[in-house]
């Protein structure tokens, strides 16, 4: 039997948001609506069943557009990397549609486009994923192409050693890149190698030169079961008319041994400001990273945290990139985020600057880290609430903006309630609150930060500058 759950209703209380000026809008996410009365939003209700295996389904309706999305979420991802084969997760999600059941790459990809639809499949730190985007009136036909590819991969030898050779090129242009090569060494100064997060999802050059099928079909073995997964259905469908085909598409799909957990160790926060360079001969620009371990996504500082980034650099007007960008001129764009996670992810302050710069965007970066410590003014923090609140609504216009919120409650382990809190608990932070998580969660005399550019000219005035300990890093080792 269907349990639907209560409807997820989200009041946007005008007189509330309207009474808080509206902030810019931020490069990364859709503009808000304009201030002032905001109808409220109702969230489509969660219809949820269980398939015969125990695999849990969970259906929300949208009626509007006729497509549907179907996205299978596998609760393992880059954490659950074995020691000495990191990247092997991604690895294994990324081979998924390179072939399943009887059809080969090519063959898959050609049903696929036949149909108008979309297939693809993807891992971060905390899950992997495969996620099938139809038309509602070619869904029987598509659908067990999905059904193929997470229930029956091939893994080909050839469609491997070309997907290899593929991983490597990227990681080798991850060394040409200043910025990548910049957020790589920062993950593996403040983590260490031997901790997952620091070394990138996709892995070393090393691990993958190393991949067999062997690896590859022991990892999918052992995660991709549906005691560890959960399929996710919006769109023009209803409840009673899917779960029966995702019954034929994935009723067979059998449990095995119990899922080994991640275990992600407590990494240790910097001991104390340390700067680590690495040369990038003849670059236009110093790509800046500073910052330390972070929190999980757990925090019970969630929404206060949310305010305190959108203030600091998390939006256009945020007081980074007003700083270097609209004030100073050193950079086309400074930001800032927590990369929340199932265990602590990074907090990092980050921009690429002029070279000739780079010393004063330094000063300037931990002007504003110090600053933001201090009591902000209640119209600031009131700016940003106003931000936060009038963008939600936007993260559920489409299908896959609810699949996207849907996974986050999956992976997360969150209430659905949390659809309904995110306004009033975006709306109840205060400047008292900015600055006790400020104060407890980013401490600029422990922080790593990470240069890389042209130290034929930047360092020396580094050094000369003595905003803390200079170390020459090799660029190859951040990648290995």
């Amino acid at each position: 039997m269907i349990t639907r759950s209560r409807s997820l209703v989200i009041s946007l209380f005008a007189a509330a948001i309207a009474a808080a000026p509206l902030a810019a809008q931020s490069p990364d996410r859709s503009k808000p609506p304009a201030n002032g009365p905001v109808p409220s939003l109702k969230v489509p209700s969660i219809q949820k069943q269980a398939l015969s295996n125990g695999l849990p389904v969970w259906v929300v309706e949208m009626h509007e557009v006729p497509v549907v999305d179907i996205t299978v979420i596998v609760k393992s991802g880059a954490a659950a990397d074995p020691s000495g084969k990191f990247g092997l997760a991604s690895f294994t999600a990324a081979m998924l549609d390179e072939g399943a059941g009887a059809r080969s790459a090519l063959e898959l990809a050609d049903a696929v486009d036949l149909l108008g639809a979309s297939l693809s499949t993807s891992s971060s730190f905390d899950a992997s994923s495969a996620r099938l985007h139809t038309l509602a009136t070619k869904l029987d036909a598509a659908l067990p192409l999905l059904a193929d590819v997470v229930l029956h991969p091939t893994f080909p030898e050839t469609d491997l050693n070309r997907l290899r050779t593929e991983r490597l090129t990227s990681l080798l242009q991850i060394r040409d890149n200043p910025s990548q090569l910049a957020s790589a060494a920062f993950s593996r100064t403040l983590y260490g190698d031997q901790h997952r997060y620091g070394t990138g999802i996709m892995g070393t050059e090393a691990t993958n030169k190393a991949f067999t099928q062997t690896d590859l079909r022991q990892f999918y073995t052992q995660h991709y079961q549906p005691q560890n997964a959960h399929l996710l259905v919006v769109g023009d469908v209803t409840a009673a008319a899917i779960v029966p085909k995702l019954e034929r598409a994935f009723g067979t799909w059998k449990n095995g041994a119990a899922v080994p957990k991640p275990t992600i160790a407590t990494a240790a926060q910097p001991a104390s400001r340390q700067i680590y360079l690495l040369d990038k001969p003849g670059a236009a620009q110093s790509q800046i990273r500073i910052g330390a371990i972070g929190v999980a996504r757990s925090t019970p500082d969630f929404f206060v945290l949310d305010v305190l980034n959108t203030m600091l650099g998390g939006s256009f007007t945020s007081r980074l990139n007003m700083n270097l960008r609209e004030e100073h001129g050193y950079s086309y764009g400074a930001g800032s985020s927590f990369a929340m996670r199932l265990a602590p992810g990074p907090f990092v302050a980050q921009a690429g600057v002029q070279t000739d710069k780079t010393v004063e965007s330094l000063t300037e970066f931990f002007k504003e880290l110090d600053r933001i410590r201090t009591p902000a003014p209640e119209e600031e923090v009131a700016k940003a609430r106003s931000l936060e609140a009038l963008s939600f609504p936007g993260s559920f216009e489409t299908t896959s903006d609810m699949a996207g919120q849907l996974a986050d409650l999956v992976v997360y382990n969150l209430p659905e309630s949390f659809f309904n809190d995110f306004v009033p608990r975006i709306q109840a932070v205060r400047s008292a609150d900015v600055q006790r998580a400020a104060a407890q969660y980013i401490v600029p005399n422990r922080v790593v930060v990470i240069v890389t550019g042209d130290l034929s000219k930047i360092e020396q005035p580094i050094k000369n500058a003595d905003i803390a300990p200079v170390t020459v890093l090799d660029p190859a080792n951040m990648l290995r």
